[in-house]
């Protein structure tokens, strides 16, 4: 097959965006779920969901040629095995990423990078006037949205770092920053003799289905609140992206006055990479710059990290997911 000239392979670069609404759309609509039992028209799924039917067979066509349906020659759409991962049920989802991808405050705050580039300036707080995390608290609708964005991105995640990082080895696991505690359901499940402790913010633990008797929901800020101490391990599941280097140490010092000597830190994130390489990583890093204001990092910058915290990172181990475990513990006195 020749190689795409390169004027078709940047326009196809500059027209993401398109692509990212469709499938924004379908995932808004529930479409995937609709279609779990088999092929509909389009007809079928606008009455289901309330749609203007010609609108939504458009979007469903465009969305067939990219190989995220398929269109038959009666007209009906199914999912692809990319589609698939749609479903609110998908073994791997995505489908709650996509549903808050799109979104207007989201999309809002990207047509703003090049404020950013220019100014060094927040880009979600240029457009809104305010910070992601006081934006998501004053919209209720857009921090559920985003809760289970970061749901699915954890269920996504779970079996990869189980099959990559030992967590067996440790009897008590604090899952600080941990959201609704799909990642520590998921540990506690692997290793029946393990207990934890959720901790996060209240309107987020609120929200947590702790299992009865091995896991404690502790809830608190940790920038402001003591974190929960004497653990084996501490764990910060993409944590630290969220935050710049000041923030990003403060909490890793929390965390250090909350850990025993023999206790590990394991930080969940991305390694940056090498030059002209790791895609996924380097883009993230500009979510992160758009919206939290915060910034993936190399080893080397999470090592520095780490010092400045009280700890001393002592492997890195990946995962077939574009996730690192960075593994440390606290630095001798």
């Amino acid at each position: 097959m020749p190689a795409e000239p390169p004027t078709v392979a940047l326009r196809r670069l500059v027209n993401g965006y398109q692509v990212t609404q469709a499938i924004h759309v379908a995932a808004a609509l529930g479409i995937a779920d609709l279609l779990t039992d088999g092929a509909r028209s389009a007809d079928d799924l606008a009455a289901a969901v309330g749609a203007h039917a010609p609108s939504l067979c458009r979007v469903l066509r465009a969305l067939a040629a990219v190989g995220v349906l398929h269109e038959g020659d009666d007209g009906r759409f199914s999912l692809t095995a990319i589609g698939q991962c749609l479903r609110s049920d998908a073994p791997d989802p995505v489908g709650g990423w996509a549903a808050f991808a799109g979104r207007p405050s989201h999309f809002a705050a990207w047509s703003n990078l090049l404020h950013a580039v220019r100014t060094g300036e927040n880009a979600f707080r240029s457009v809104h006037g305010t910070d992601v995390w006081e934006y998501r608290a004053a919209h209720p609708e857009e921090g559920a949205i985003f809760d289970r964005a970061m749901t699915d991105v954890t269920r996504r995640a779970n079996r990869h770092l189980l099959e990559a990082y030992d967590f067996g080895r440790f009897a008590s696991v604090v899952d600080v920053g941990g959201g609704h505690g799909e990642l520590l359901a998921a540990l506690l499940s692997a290793h029946p003799r393990m207990r934890g402790v959720l901790f996060d913010l209240p309107h987020v633990v609120a929200g947590a289905t702790a299992e009865a008797g091995r896991c404690e929901v502790v809830a608190g800020s940790f920038f402001d609140d003591p974190i929960p101490a004497g653990a084996d391990a501490y764990v910060l599941k993409a944590i630290l992206h969220d935050w710049g280097d000041e923030e990003a140490m403060r909490i890793l010092r929390s965390c250090h006055s909350a850990a025993p000597e023999h206790a590990a830190l394991l930080v969940i994130d991305r390694d940056l990479g090498a030059p002209n390489e790791n895609a996924d990583a380097k883009l993230s890093d500009l979510n992160m710059m758009v919206g939290p204001g915060g910034r993936e990092r190399t080893r080397g910058e999470f090592a520095a990290l780490f010092t400045a915290g009280g700890f001393t990172l002592e492997r890195v181990v990946p995962t077939a997911i574009g996730l690192s475990v960075f593994e440390g513990r606290p630095a001798e006195a």
